[in-house]
């Protein structure tokens, strides 16, 4: 009889922690998938996906010159259907974001589907706005030397394939800045 008793008990024991072990791996599964989010909680939330539209959605760039590339990359928003631009700082410490529907840098325009031509623009190079306030393109010759920027650290350079038009975004004292090219 204590033999049975012993055995019933220890088979107890072993269906308990094995469905313990089951519940605590249902657990884990859960909290590892994501959680279906209901239509009305969906609206609200933006997600940000590379942009599949550009040939070239990514570029490596050192814009605070602190000899760790910068990661930017030419984003989407799920939410409105805007591009623009994510920079992920190669310290780690910070995301900038410019369009996705916000103003970029005061030059009227919110996002940059238009960017066909997206890369480095090197430091050491020497860029200038070349576009005066009526809209005319300003020669190389029209443009004083204190107007010309070299750039300490690399810029990012977009421009639209047919017409020519776009800019630099660069880092000046920790502040965005814009050169409008053509």
């Amino acid at each position: 009889m204590k033999i049975r008793l012993l055995i019933l008990f220890t088979l107890v024991c072993i269906s308990c922690k094995m469905e313990v072990k089951e519940e605590s791996a249902k657990v884990q599964n859960n909290e590892s998938n994501t959680v279906p989010i209901r239509e009305t909680e969906a609206e609200n939330i933006d997600t940000i996906q590379i942009s599949k539209k550009h040939k070239i959605n990514k570029i490596l760039c050192d814009l605070d010159g602190d000899n760790l590339n910068e990661i930017v990359e030419i984003v989407r928003s799920t939410k409105n259907g805007k591009s623009g631009l994510r920079i992920i700082f190669g310290n780690g410490n910070k995301t900038d974001y410019f369009g996705m529907g916000n103003n970029i840098l005061e030059q009227g325009f919110d996002e940059i589907e238009w960017a066909g031509i997206f890369e480095k623009a090197p430091k050491n190079e020497i860029y200038w706005n070349n576009v005066n306030e009526d809209g005319e393109i300003l020669t190389e010759q029209e443009i004083k030397e204190v107007d010309k920027i070299k750039l300490a650290n690399d810029g990012i350079c977009m421009h639209a394939e047919e017409s020519c038009g776009g800019g630099i975004i660069y880092l000046k004292n920790g502040k965005y800045e814009w050169i409008q090219q053509e």
